[in-house]
This record gives structure tokens, C-alpha cells and sequence, in this order.
């Protein structure tokens, strides 16, 4: 072997890739008057551990069926939760007012006068206020309505005193959700001698 046939890249290339394949070298790019040349990565090259392609295997109908029962539970209670969340809005479905105790107040008695509304069952704020008969009228006040309660107790107290009678009227304007008015009618009577 002469100098001449020596060459310790075709020695090391030897070792992983087998003896080397007679192939002319083209340089990979041209930058002014340099010229890069070498052997580069070879198409021919072995993996160096065997390649074993395993094929896709396709998922029975059966398969799909053992899930399908959680996707559908799982889609029914988010739609359900969607549903309590942004579905319809609390409604007022009636309104009656009376008072607690159908005789009128005794003497120098306070009034219970209850004005009961009913709604569709969703949480919501009820926006009211009492007017009575006597030129009273009260700021507006509010009532938070929870879930699935569909009724609602607004209480109005008005105390009398002195001798006499006086024919009360004490009526609920509801403002919001939706106008409405009811009203009761009673009397305050008091015979008493000071």
C-alpha cells in the first residue's frame, strides 16, 4: 500500500458504513472562491438498529360504544349547567297581597301585609316598593330570589295608634322583573276610652 492510497477518512468511514462506494464529490454550495467537498451523509447509509414498522391498528366499533355512554353523560351536564347559568331569566308569574291577620290591627297594633309573588323558579333580584294608603310611599327595595324558589314573601309593617277607624289600603309596586301592582284592603278599629 503506497502513501499515495492512504486516507484516514476512508479508513473511519470504513468502520461504520462499510467500504466506501466509488462516488465523485460535489461540493455543497459555493461561497466566492472557497469550495467545501466531503463525503457528507450517503442515501446508502444502514440505520444503525433495525427499522420495523408496526401497522395502525384500527379500533372495532366496540371499542368506540364503551365511551360513547360518558360522552354522552358528560355532554348532558354541561348542557344542563349551561342551561342554570345563562337560560331564561327570573320571571313574575302573579302577585297577591293580604294581610297576616284578616281582623285588622287591635289598638295601638302593627300590621302584617304580606305581598307574595310568584316566579319561574330562576335566582334573580325582585326590585318592589310599598305605597299605602295614608300618602306613605318607600324607597325601593330589593329581594333576592334564590333558585328554584318559586315564591317570594314581601312584608310590609304598619303600625296604627289612637282611638277611631281607618280604612287602610296597602298596595306593592313591583318595578322589576316586569311592572305589576296588587293591593289589600283593611280597617284599624280601636273603641277603647283613654
Amino acid at each position: 500500500m503506497s502513501d499515495d492510497d492512504y486516507s484516514a477518512t476512508v479508513l473511519g468511514s470504513h468502520w461504520f458504513s462499510g467500504p466506501p462506494q466509488p462516488q465523485e464529490a460535489v461540493p455543497d454550495r459555493v461561497e466566492g472562491s472557497v469550495m467545501r467537498f466531503g463525503p457528507g451523509v450517503t442515501a446508502a447509509m444502514p440505520a444503525p438498529f433495525p427499522v420495523v414498522a408496526t401497522p395502525v391498528r384500527r379500533r372495532r366499533l366496540g371499542e368506540w360504544r364503551r365511551y360513547t355512554l360518558a360522552a354522552v353523560v358528560l355532554l348532558a351536564v354541561l348542557a344542563y349547567l349551561a342551561w342554570q347559568r345563562y337560560g331564561p331569566a327570573l320571571e313574575v308569574r302573579d302577585v297577591s297581597v293580604a294581610i297576616a291577620d284578616p281582623q285588622g290591627p287591635g289598638c295601638d297594633a302593627t300590621a302584617d301585609v304580606v305581598a307574595v309573588v310568584r316566579t319561574n323558579g330562576r335566582p334573580g333580584t325582585l326590585t318592589y316598593r310599598w305605597v299605602r294608603s295614608d300618602g306613605t310611599r318607600s324607597e325601593q327595595l330589593t329581594e333576592r330570589v334564590p333558585r328554584g324558589h318559586e315564591e317570594a314573601r314581601l312584608h310590609l309593617l304598619w303600625t296604627f295608634q289612637g282611638r277611631g277607624t281607618y280604612a287602610a289600603e296597602a298596595r306593592v309596586e313591583l318595578l322589576s322583573p316586569g311592572q305589576r301592582t296588587a293591593a289589600a284592603q283593611f280597617t284599624y278599629r280601636c273603641a277603647r276610652q283613654p
